[in-house]
């Protein structure tokens, strides 16, 4: 198979600049591509290196806050945990599950994420 990589997972978003504050200066994710062209735009955000997040407007037929299950990992999540509830994100966890230890959290859509030490 020639697939060997993620580059981006869609997110549908409500209000995109809402969406981008909360992913860059909340969970301090970086702004990779920011471009409007005609009533839409095309923003994308992600860690430096790996696989980035396009912040979109729900297409027809589908609505923001559905995504449910996305990953991050972290290095060290207990500084990742206290990082994220100083800027105001609301995290459940970290708690020990047989697979190592996580937290989760939503973004202002609702979108479910969980954060992996």
């Amino acid at each position: 198979m020639a697939i060997n990589t993620v580059r981006t997972v869609t997110v549908f978003v409500s209000d995109q600049d809402r969406a981008r504050e909360f992913y860059v200066d909340s969970l301090g994710l970086e702004v990779k591509v920011d471009h409007v062209f005609g009533e839409n735009r095309w923003l994308e955000v992600g860690p430096a290196e790996g696989t980035s997040l396009a912040l979109h407007k729900p297409f027809p037929g589908a609505t923001a806050g559905g995504g449910q299950g996305t990953l991050f990992a972290s290095d060290d999540l207990d500084a990742d945990v206290a990082r994220l509830q100083r800027a105001g994100v609301v995290v459940d966890g970290p708690e020990q599950m047989p697979w190592g230890r996580q937290a989760t959290f939503t973004d202002p859509d609702g979108n479910g994420y969980v954060l992996q030490g």
